[in-house]
């Protein structure tokens, strides 16, 4: 764990005054490396659906691939045990029960690539037509995409979170049970006990978590070209990089998120505080322990982000190569 922080920090760091020169030399127009989608023609519309087709497709993918790894991950933040242990209990289970729960969160990563990286583009536009974008309006876009983030897609991580945990597989062994429970709620028990519990640290982690992507995934990502590396490798590291520091900066949220979502029932409805008092208590109050799993999750979001970022970018590329021969 602490030799992954080091790199981290060190990586930051060496890219530091890249993300800051590239923040000056993008004040003057025409001067982008990168081949972006998005308008820079004053008075064009402002919705572009093609950034919400090429999110979709490449968290789909991204998801697909690490989701063995977030498996293991989500063990970890529910019972607090060691990697070893955690694949083991999953080996235990049987390959029936591997790929359980992969449902909710590929349909939920699909439509998070969709909202994120579309609402994003959309309000970016709105809010700066002919760019160049500063960082205040990248964060507020990033920000307020998260935000519908949180409110579109809760609800798949709630489901998901109760899926893949081993204590409920007997009474709750298919998302059709879990729905026909959530369901059997009043409209006010469906949200706040159902499909919303946990909200308040889904929002915070999500509109947080895309600000800090947003903000500083172009700016590495062109500093990075401009270093005369093969195309595929800043989107790469520039995912990679943001993916790793928003994960150690919002890691115990995420841990807040799983208990709390992992609860059913009208007899444990903790206060948000009370959770989060929980969890503290739990793990023995100690800081460690709450990072406990950390080392996977940051390879996990270090992976997700940067296959998702690079195949972004490779889509992009592609969409714009056909536009230009169009032309």
């Amino acid at each position: 764990m602490r030799c992954c922080t080091c790199c981290v920090i060190i990586s930051f760091f060496y890219l530091h005054p890249v993300v800051f020169r590239m923040a000056e030399k993008n004040n003057s127009a025409g001067k982008e490396l990168q081949h972006r989608p998005r308008s820079e023609v004053p008075g064009k519309k402002i919705w572009h659906s093609q950034a919400y087709t090429l999110g979709a497709i490449s968290n789909f993918m991204s998801t697909f691939l690490t989701f063995p790894i977030y498996k293991v991950v989500f063990r970890q933040q529910i019972h607090a045990m060691a990697v070893s242990e955690a694949v083991r209990q999953l080996w235990h289970e049987g390959p029936q029960y591997f790929y359980r729960g992969i449902y909710p969160p590929l349909l939920s990563k699909t439509l998070q690539g969709t909202l994120l990286f579309g609402t994003y583009d959309s309000l970016l536009c709105f809010l700066s037509p002919v760019g160049p974008h500063s960082l205040g309006q990248r964060w507020a876009a990033g920000l307020m995409s998260g935000v519908v983030e949180a409110l579109a897609l809760s609800p798949f991580e709630r489901v998901q979170n109760v899926l893949q945990d081993a204590r409920k597989q007997a009474r709750f062994p298919s998302t059709f049970s879990i729905l026909k429970e959530f369901n059997s709620y009043g409209f006010w028990g469906r949200l706040s006990l159902g499909y919303y519990r946990g909200f308040w640290p889904v929002l915070v982690r999500n509109s947080l978590g895309s600000a800090l992507y947003f903000s500083f995934k172009d700016p590495i990502q062109d500093g990075l070209a401009r270093q005369g590396l093969p195309h595929w490798i800043p989107p790469l590291v520039s995912g990679s990089v943001n993916g790793t520091i928003t994960c150690l900066v919002l890691y115990p949220l995420i841990v807040l998120v799983a208990n709390m979502q992992s609860h059913i029932g009208w007899q444990r409805m903790p206060s948000l505080w009370a959770s989060a008092q929980d969890v503290w208590d739990t793990r023995g109050r100690k800081v460690l322990l709450i990072y406990r799993g950390g080392s996977l999750v940051i390879l996990r979001s270090s992976v997700t982000w940067g296959l998702t970022t690079a195949i972004h970018d490779f889509l992009q590329r592609k969409s714009h190569s056909k536009k230009e021969l169009k032309d």
